[in-house]
């Protein structure tokens, strides 16, 4: 009978001690969890950008003048040559007539001097290259060095791009001319100097609607094709020296959940000073990118965000970066096992915005815990319901 009551007595006591130790064990903290699984890793470098017609054509005012109210809106074609714009000079004074009428005579005179110019270089390229042609036959029969073709050859060069400065220089001051001819129309009471589109494509956006007297140099409307679109974006001079031409470029944040393809085209070789948000200078550098995908319903000067991608990982085994903490050198994760947390030590490779990729320290199927919060420790009890059901 006492044996009995001393067995009632001890299972009395354990059953207490297991509810109050169910009671007064530290309740399970709350976690969001994920497993490891193995995937793609795009390693990307993201920024804002805007896209902008690739070539775009300023009309401006070449004098000084009066601007009748120009007809054409944003949308309207418009070909090649065809007038956009009037302006009526204002009228010069008697001294300044005779100086614009002595700088047109003075352009003249330096256009028919360049074309001089381009015919003597001209000549030059012919004789040389009938010298080169005697030096072939030469040098085939064996009656002349090899150095003295070479040098034949080169002068054929050096005149070749004399006849290109030539040329150049002319085009310059027939342009020169045309500005002196029209200052110069500004003499003339009354004249009224037509402004031409230099370009077929569609008006990207009139500057100056209204009637209403500019300045030599004013904007008064942008012309250009819009169906030849490209993004530009400023990265970081410290990420843009990790991307190169031909780069693939993802766009995406662009007013559909469609993501489009670009590829990049061009990595501006100078950088410029600007002011982040947060008032500091930073060094930045413009990257270019061309659709491969059509750009559907984008225009000009429309924002988007640009994500290069700057390397790829196939099959890797990846973890949320959320989940990675340092601890010293290392990476660490905490490891959902039998509902508690541990820690464990990982080896990454690769490293993309929101993964990366585990190298060692990590098997497929494998829970961690994302966002893990100071209440997180070494062999905590922890709980998800959420999304893995871990008691």
């Amino acid at each position: 009978m006492r044996t009995r009551r001393v067995i009632q007595w001890a299972a009395g006591i354990g059953g207490i001690a297991v509810v109050a130790w169910l009671f007064l064990r530290p309740e399970a903290i709350q976690v969001e969890t994920t497993a490891i699984r193995h995937g793609t890793l795009l390693v990307t470098l993201d920024e804002e950008g805007e896209t902008r017609v690739r070539d775009r054509y300023v009309v401006a005012a070449p004098v000084s003048g009066a601007l009748a109210r120009i007809g054409l809106k944003a949308g309207d074609s418009v070909a090649a040559g065809q007038p956009v714009a009037w302006l009526s000079p204002a009228p010069l004074d008697p001294r300044a007539s005779q100086q614009a009428a002595a700088r047109l005579d003075a352009a003249m005179d330096a256009c028919r001097a360049a074309e001089a110019q381009v015919t003597t270089a001209r000549a030059a390229l012919e004789q040389a290259r009938r010298t080169l042609e005697r030096a072939d036959s030469l040098a085939t029969s064996g009656l002349l060095a090899p150095e003295e073709r070479e040098q034949a050859q080169l002068a054929v060069t050096s005149r070749e791009q004399e006849v290109v400065a030539a040329e150049a220089r002319s085009d310059a001051t027939q342009h020169e001319v045309e500005v002196a001819r029209a200052a110069y129309l500004g003499a003339s009471r009354g004249a009224r100097l037509v402004v031409r589109s230099p370009v077929a494509g569609r008006v990207l956006r009139v500057v100056e609607e209204s009637e209403r007297v500019v300045p030599v140099g004013a904007p008064l409307l942008e012309v250009g094709n819009p169906g030849r679109i490209e993004i530009v974006a400023d990265y970081l001079s410290s990420d843009a020296v990790q991307i190169a031409p031909g780069d693939t470029a993802l766009v995406q944040g662009w007013g559909d959940t469609v993501q489009l393809r670009a590829r990049v085209r061009l990595v501006e070789p100078s950088g410029f000073t600007k002011v982040s948000a947060l008032g500091v200078e930073e060094q930045r550098v413009n990257v270019v990118a061309d659709f491969i995908d059509p750009p559907g319903r984008l225009g000009d000067r429309y924002r988007v965000e640009m994500r290069v991608i700057v390397a790829r990982g196939d099959s890797v085994l990846l973890v949320p970066v959320a989940a990675l903490f340092r601890a010293g050198e290392e990476w660490r994760v905490f490891l959902v096992q039998g509902g508690r947390a541990g820690k464990r030590s990982v080896t990454l490779g690769l490293r993309g915005t929101t993964e990366a990729e585990v190298v060692s320290g990590l098997t497929e199927g494998e829970v961690v815990v994302r966002f893990p919060g100071d209440r997180v420790r070494d062999g905590v009890r922890v709980r998800d319901n959420s999304k893995t059901g871990i008691q």
